[in-house]
């Protein structure tokens, strides 16, 4: 595998963010001795620097085909990541503390893309478990023959519980009718103008029938209508004094009728 040097420091002193570093001390490939460097881990490799501050990456661990695991040392929290293969290299590393060593270990084992294989893999058989409603799904209809369906909300549950309405609304003497018991668009509406029966068969009352109109025969009722229409407050206000006057007298002449009739 080849990598381009330029290109991998400009990549491990970047802004962009990293996953985990901090001070580790790394045994030496050819002496047993350890040496305090600064680490950086960004996706699956692992730099490693002389100093904090260091402009360039003294080495770098890509981290493939590996497993990390704790090992015994002559440090405390010390743990080393080895390569499947008898020529491979295994690095040995050694934290400050044990929480240090857990975050480090942690980190190492999730960088890998086949670990991030298997959790594509996990993630797409929950989606299918779901898609199809099994019992393990999480969210999932507990019925496994059909296909997962939301829940409805309230509103549409509200709707399913309204009766459903005539196409074409019953008309008594020319006007709509608005009947909300169940089944009333089956039965004809009842235009014999009388009022028999204040139930229906299922026990819910009816509205009474409405009166009939008063139909013009010709067109010079149809004009004094509109002429009525048209009366001015004014005229309104003379015919109301009228009539009160009419029922004033009516009502003294009753009164004196009553009085003339008593012994």
């Amino acid at each position: 595998m080849k990598l381009n040097e330029r290109s991998l420091a400009f990549y491990a002193t970047c802004d962009s963010p990293a996953d985990n570093s901090g001070f580790l001390y790394k045994r030496g490939e050819r002496h047993t001795a350890y040496h305090r460097r600064w680490f950086v881990l960004k996706g699956n490799m692992l730099f490693y620097f002389e100093e904090r501050d260091s402009r360039e990456p003294v080495g770098v661990i890509v981290l493939e085909g590996c497993n990390v695991e704790l090992c015994d040392s002559a440090e405390n929290f010390a743990f080393a990541i080895r390569f499947g293969g008898s020529k491979s290299r295994t690095y040995v590393l050694a934290a400050e503390s044990q929480a240090a060593m857990e975050s480090w270990v942690k980190s190492l084992s999730r960088a890998s893309f086949d670990y991030m294989r298997l959790v594509v893999r996990e993630l797409e058989k929950q989606l299918q478990e779901m898609s199809r409603g099994l019992p393990g799904g999480c969210g999932g209809s507990q019925d496994a023959a059909g296909p997962w369906k939301p829940k409805p909300s309230g509103l549409e549950q509200c709707r399913e519980r309204l009766p459903a309405l005539p196409a074409v609304l019953p008309k008594e003497n020319g006007c709509a009718v608005w009947n909300n018991v169940p089944g009333a668009e089956e039965r004809p509406p009842d235009t014999s103008g009388c009022g028999g029966h204040d139930e229906d068969e299922e026990g819910a009352p009816r509205p009474p029938p409405l009166p009939p109109r008063r139909r013009v025969s010709n067109g010079s009722g149809t004009a004094r209508a509109g002429a009525a229409v048209a009366q001015s407050p004014s005229t309104f206000c003379r015919l109301h004094e009228q009539y009160s006057r009419e029922v004033a007298r009516l009502r003294q002449d009753w009164q004196q009728k009553r009085r003339g009739s008593q012994p």
